[in-house]
């Protein structure tokens, strides 16, 4: 006998709620996206054209999809045909994948983006799942949605705009001496596209005026003779006009490179990168963008894209994003040594108002004992306060000669002291000191402020609760990122450009705590229907057991009594 079967039975439709799991990841996505503000989606609102899909029912669909390692616009589509919790999520409505493409990269859903974050801390902070003492920012690498092969590099656009510049001069020269077209140029002048084009458009006048004379004149002669002459202009036209084109060409890729070394042709805000997937094994570049996030308890709180490569250089950027989009930063803020700058202990402190918990470049080495040992190590060489001066491993004093100022490449200022030793000829340790090859003294600078935010670092990392502190900071931030690639499959972006890439790693971040949430949830659920079943075993247990007891005191009074009836007879038999 089968169940009953039937395909051509007419029945009512039921709601899909019912058939889903108690601790659903659809129900968290539904719990999330209806805490959001309704005045946060009325930037969609519109009185004009037909009806369009609701945003909450968008978000709730993309999210899901996410959650499911989807990031396919057709995919998603297919999920709302085909999965239960995406029709519930939807309500049996079917968006086109060109609907949800859209509205995935729509600017408008950045700042519903943000408020999903802040909606989704509050829930943890109210449900106590994170402490707010702490963030722990980390960065990673991910492609960009574009080849590999489609570089530019600054250092090849410099050489080829210096060789037109040079190539464009000689020609211009060249053209002024043989009196083709006057000097029209001052060498205090900018050599730019704009001045190509007036030199093009006075050789064009030349070659105007020939032509003229060759269409006005019948003699054969001269006009062979006139052709001869424009022969030379046509082609100092053609030159130039091209210059001109490929000096503007420069002029848009400086503009496009900014403080970058290289961009992408296909996406430009992409910069080419070292990536850890090195599948070609030989240090291959790829398109990539610098990918940083806060978290605590391994849940993701804020997040942000870069175009620069280095870590250090996006601290202060982060940090100021956090604070005007997501949330008031708290007391400490935990990063690792690619962090460790004077820039950013600086701001932290001065700017934010806040505990720097970070480590700088040198820090796990100075804590050796081949550091600490080592002579010729400006750090360990003895300093006089009174004189202002050190000692060199050969006993020879370095007294201070001069202030210096340095800008970094960010335009940062460092005050420095130079010190200066009073002679190093004949110094037995000088190949050991130093390996300058001139016979100068040796100078050695020191930067007052950087060093006192290093000790300032020491004291913080060696202090038993702010340590540890730090020491959370592998097993809290780094597992969002293996999560996200290894587990989430989220490993290249799907759509191009800065603002996109940023909007698409909201939807990826967020499903990530979805799943994270989700997971804790149906933990919790096993952990409590096990002590229920674990309550009721032992229950039955010490049911048993006392069963055990009385039916064993039972049976002894039964046998007993039984010894006893069976003596008194015999007591009767033998009397």
């Amino acid at each position: 006998m089968y169940k009953n079967y039937n395909m051509k039975q007419v029945t009512l439709s039921l709601d899909l709620e019912i058939y889903l799991e108690k601790n659903d990841i659809a129900f968290a996505i539904n719990e999330l996206v209806e805490s959001i503000p309704s005045h946060v989606f009325s930037v969609f609102d519109h009185q004009m054209g037909t009806s369009s899909y609701d945003p909450r029912m968008m978000l709730k669909l993309i999210l899901c999809g996410y959650t499911q390692s989807n990031f396919s616009g057709r995919k998603i589509e297919a999920m709302t045909k085909d999965s239960i919790r995406t029709r519930w999520l939807t309500q049996s409505q079917f968006p086109n994948f060109r609907t949800i493409n859209r509205f995935r990269v729509n600017p408008l859903v950045q700042p519903i983006l943000q408020e999903c974050f802040i909606q989704f801390r509050n829930q943890l902070v109210s449900q106590k799942l994170i402490e707010e003492d702490a963030i722990f920012i980390d960065g990673t690498k991910l492609e960009a949605n574009a080849n590999k092969y489609s570089f530019v590099w600054r250092k090849s656009t410099t050489r080829f705009d210096d060789s037109l510049t040079e190539k464009s001069k000689i020609y211009y020269k060249q053209l002024v001496k043989e009196k083709i077209i006057p000097s029209i140029h001052n060498e205090d002048e900018e050599w730019d596209d704009k001045q190509l084009n007036l030199i093009a458009d006075s050789i064009e006048t030349k070659v105007s005026e020939l032509t003229e004379q060759i269409d006005d004149t019948e003699d054969v002669t001269l006009r062979k003779e006139l052709r001869r002459q424009r022969k030379e202009p046509k082609k100092a036209l053609k030159a130039f006009r091209e210059f001109s084109d490929r000096k503007k060409k420069y002029k848009q890729q400086y503009q496009i490179f900014k403080e970058r070394n290289s961009f992408s042709k296909i996406d430009m805000d992409a910069t080419f990168m070292r990536m850890k997937e090195d599948h070609m094994m030989n240090g291959q570049l790829k398109p990539a963008y610098n990918i940083q996030i806060a978290t605590n308890n391994q849940y993701v709180l804020a997040y942000d894209t870069f175009s620069n490569p280095t870590d250090f250089k996006t601290m202060i950027p982060f940090l100021t994003t956090i604070k005007e989009s997501y949330f008031e930063l708290p007391n400490y803020i935990v990063a690792d040594a690619g962090y460790g700058s004077e820039e950013n202990y600086q701001a932290i402190l001065d700017d934010f108002e806040r505990t720097p918990l970070i480590t700088y470049t040198m820090y796990q080495k100075e804590q050796t004992k081949k550091y600490k040992q080592n002579p010729f190590i400006t750090n360990n060489w003895k300093y006089n306060e009174l004189t202002d001066s050190y000692t060199c491993p050969n006993n020879r004093e370095l007294h201070f000669r001069n202030y210096s100022t340095r800008n970094d490449k960010q335009g940062f200022t460092k005050q420095l002291k130079m010190y200066e030793c009073e002679t190093c000829i004949d110094c037995p340790v000088r190949s050991l000191c130093t390996r300058a090859k001139s016979n100068k003294s040796r100078v050695i600078k020191k930067n007052g402020n950087w060093e006192y935010f290093k000790a300032h670092a020491r004291e913080l990392l060696s202090d038993d609760v702010t340590g540890a502190i730090y020491r959370r900071r592998k097993i809290d931030v780094e597992p969002a990122f293996g999560n996200l690639k290894a587990n989430l499959s989220f490993n290249r972006f799907s759509v191009r450009g800065q603002d996109k890439v940023t909007q698409e790693l909201g939807f990826a971040f967020m499903a990530l705590n979805l799943r994270k949430l989700s997971k804790f949830r149906k933990d919790i659920d096993r952990k409590i229907r096990k002590n229920k079943n674990s309550k009721m075993i032992n229950l039955i247990l010490e049911f048993l057991f006392c069963f055990k007891r009385l039916l064993g005191q039972a049976l002894l009074i039964y046998f007993l009594k039984r010894k006893k009836t069976l003596e008194a007879i015999s007591s009767v038999r033998k009397s």
